[in-house]
């Protein structure tokens, strides 16, 4: 067997250094930062809902002689790693949606360089247009209010994605907590409380929940039971010309009351080399140009920043109340912290871990022991760096078969016993065995049916080969096609590691409406998130529970 898998890893690399030397191309868009800084290159730091303005960025490099080199990041993610220095030297800018959570850290101030605004997208609502009728909405006329009501009589549900790690989240929880607080001004610790339990009703409606927008857009697309998206407007008009004819288009709502902008601003760094700052300005001005600014709007329904440039048909042009951003970080940090551990559904996850024979290899076991450690967080541990509270956790460890289920529940205000436990049964895992993957997903799936269902499910798999033991495939595809329709929506995260099998594992993310996760340091792919560590995969993970 480890023959078998030996030769797949040589053939794998072989494959990888073919593919390196013959088929680089102008961006890389989910791989590691650059580590030097090659002149004409602009190393940038983004949002990942920026991977459609790469054909933009295609015809920048033609106009001006600039490549950029994208490398996703989440708000918070990329705040901490210039805030700390840690994208000193890895980067030449930052292009998120928005720098208001930077500006609240101090130390950031003196890393950046310039910003300037490239685009903008409000927040909006889209709303199926029988939910638009049965509510008897008119779109100009809806307020968060309005919306808030309709939620919490069970009259409207919705996804967004994790505020935590995405920027239109973010965005989102801001919008929604001034809408309902009623904030004038900055808002404040005092318009959180005063909000709070009008957001718990809020949140309650949330049916979905994603690490991105182009995962919670395909996660949509598979669910009948979600009436609307919170995300920006530009990704809500983009789903719908994707969509092609599948299915009426969503109503894109942008609450009377108003709304939290995302301004887009293409922001150089201190610490960047003066051949990347002349680069960075070049591009700049080249992108806040008459046609560059045709082509955003155009092709991604962002707005333009440049006068005498027309919004993409589609874009109404009516004003709105920009909704105020919180005044410091402890604001900030505090609605993050409460949206993860009080107003948020609460999360349901089994963790099935492959602790095979194989695992013993290059001391497999032992970082798998580290990625869910990390997990468990400390006592100084930020808001999303470890279980939530409330969050419920199984271990189902397996080799040839399932060898034991252990579940924990995180509880509020004394979540040390629970997370002391899942360390102690993480340090209890050995290798040994085959590995039976799909007989030990069919012990996943029902271990949540016997719970609870007001709560976001998930399945982690992470597993280093092949199916070896137990029922196969096609055993598997039969037992999910019988489960009832509410388990259905359970998706499999599962973890490339080791020498997994990707199709294997694509195939059963595909089935369950999950999504591929790389952990063997490789890079990324349009269709595979991660590319680093499996502790970054876990950690990336997180967003979608």
């Amino acid at each position: 067997m480890r023959g078998r898998r030996r030769a797949r890893t040589a053939l794998a690399l072989a494959v990888a250094v073919l593919t390196a030397a013959t088929a680089c191309t102008a961006q890389e868009s989910s791989g590691p930062a650059e580590t030097a800084y090659k002149e004409g290159t602009l190393r940038v730091l983004a949002s990942s809902e920026l991977a459609d303005m790469e054909p933009v960025l295609e015809q920048a490099r033609k106009a001006t002689g600039v490549t950029v080199k994208l490398t996703w990041s989440g708000t918070l993610d990329a705040a901490e790693q210039v805030a700390s220095g840690q994208a000193d030297g890895r980067y030449d800018a930052i292009w998120l949606s928005s720098n208001d959570y930077l500006r609240l850290r101090p130390e950031a101030a003196g890393k950046l360089s310039s910003e300037t605004p490239v685009m903008s997208s409000p927040v909006a609502l889209g709303v199926k247009p029988q939910a638009l009728a049965r509510l008897g909405w008119k779109p100009g006329e809806v307020t968060w209010p309005a919306v808030h009501e309709a939620v919490a009589a069970g009259k409207l549900t919705y996804g967004m994605t994790d505020p935590v790690r995405s920027n239109s989240g973010f965005s989102a929880l801001v919008s929604v907590a001034s809408g309902l607080s009623g904030a004038q001004s900055a808002l404040s610790d005092a318009d959180v409380k005063a909000a709070t339990p009008r957001l718990k009703e809020f949140f309650a409606g949330q049916k979905l929940t994603s690490g991105s927008s182009g995962w919670l857009v395909s996660a949509y697309g598979k669910r009948g039971d979600v009436d609307a998206l919170v995300n920006y407007e530009s990704v809500l008009l983009s789903m719908n010309r994707d969509a092609k004819g599948a299915g009426a288009p969503l109503t894109v709502v942008r609450p009377r009351d108003g709304v939290v902008t995302a301004h887009y601003p293409l922001t150089l760094l201190a610490s960047a080399p003066a051949g990347a700052r002349d680069a960075g300005r070049t591009l700049t001005d080249w992108l806040r140009g008459a046609e560059a600014q045709q082509a955003i709007t155009g092709q991604t329904f962002r707005r333009p920043v440049a006068a005498g440039v027309a919004p993409a048909a589609g874009l109404d042009q009516e004003k709105r109340r920009e909704l105020p951003f919180p005044g410091s970080r402890v604001v900030a940090d505090g609605l993050l912290a409460s949206y993860e551990n009080e107003l948020r559904r609460p999360s349901r996850t089994v963790y099935v871990l492959d602790t095979s024979g194989s695992m013993g290899d290059d001391d497999r076991i032992g970082r798998l022991r580290s990625a869910l450690t990390d997990l468990t967080g400390t006592g100084t541990s930020g808001t999303g760096r470890r279980f939530r509270d409330r969050e419920e956790v199984t271990l189902l460890p397996f080799g040839s078969k399932v060898k034991e289920v252990n579940t924990h529940v995180v509880e509020p205000g004394n979540p040390g016993p629970a997370l002391d436990a899942i360390r102690r049964d993480v340090k209890a895992l050995k290798p040994d065995g085959g590995t039976a993957i799909y007989g030990s997903l069919e012990a996943a799936y029902e271990q949540l049916g016997r719970g609870g269902t007001d709560a976001f499910t998930s399945i982690v798999l992470m597993t280093d080969g092949e199916n070896t033991e137990g029922v196969g495939a096609k055993h598997f595809d039969s037992f999910y096609a019988r489960l009832p329709e509410a388990q259905k929506r359970t998706p499999v995260f599962a973890v490339l590691f080791g020498d997994s099998d990707r199709k294997e594992l694509t195939h059963i993310t595909e089935l369950t409406g999950g999504r591929l996760f790389d952990a063997t340091g490789a890079g990324g792919s349009p269709a595979v998130a991660g590319g680093g560590s499996l502790a970054e995969a876990f950690e990336e993970i997180r967003g979608y529970q």
